[in-house]
């Protein structure tokens, strides 16, 4: 029973120390909507990834994205095409791969090319700035890619501790790492439960 206790403390301790591969997905309908996913970093980290892989070829709109200071509203920059971040990315997906990044609060935006962000999280993206009437992907043509698309998205955060979806009303879909740890914890204890009565 101690050595089960043991392996399941080290189990939580690893899961709490690793940062958990997050997925979020969604659809918007209009192609002046912008997706946000907020995200944490405890501490500094090395080999960030966050990345889009809903283009799927071209059945949904082509995504621009976006990284923010969430605490300055500051962009930090943003990507239209970058397809060699994460699996099942196709032509068009995007995302960032940060070799560093400082312990903070962050945003990642996601918005149908070519709606550009302006310089902080609180201005205008570019179709709002120039006062584009919205139109539904569905009927949309989009520049540079095809008419008619879906409006699914797929965000995915890797070394990241915490993230979440600040429209998703609820906030519960992605479990922090540490109620990960937890719930691993509380299956090895059922198991050692099950042990024992099976021993008995």
């Amino acid at each position: 029973m101690k050595k089960l206790l043991a392996i399941a403390a080290l189990a939580a301790l690893t899961a709490q120390a690793q940062a958990a591969l997050l997925h979020f997905t969604g659809t918007i309908e209009w192609n002046t909507d912008v997706v946000q996913i907020n995200f944490t970093l405890d501490q500094d980290a090395t080999n960030v990834r966050i990345w889009t892989d809903s283009y799927q070829g071209g059945v949904n709109f082509d995504p621009i994205t976006a990284l923010w200071n969430l605490s300055t509203g500051a962009l930090i920059n943003y990507n239209d095409d970058n397809a060699y971040i994460g699996p099942n990315q196709t032509s068009y997906d995007s995302g960032f791969i940060l070799p560093t990044l400082a312990a903070g609060e962050y945003a990642f935006t996601v918005a149908a090319y070519n709606n550009f962000p302006g310089s902080n999280l609180s201005d205008l993206f570019d179709f709002e700035r120039y006062g584009m009437q919205p139109q539904l992907l569905s009927t949309w043509c989009q520049p540079a890619s095809h008419c008619g698309m879906g409006g699914y998205w797929s965000v995915w955060l890797d070394g990241v501790d915490f993230a979440s979806n600040p429209n998703d009303p609820d906030p519960n879909n992605v479990p922090e790492p540490g109620t990960l740890a937890l719930a691993a914890l509380g299956l090895v204890g059922l198991a050692a439960l099950r042990r024992r009565k099976s021993a008995a």
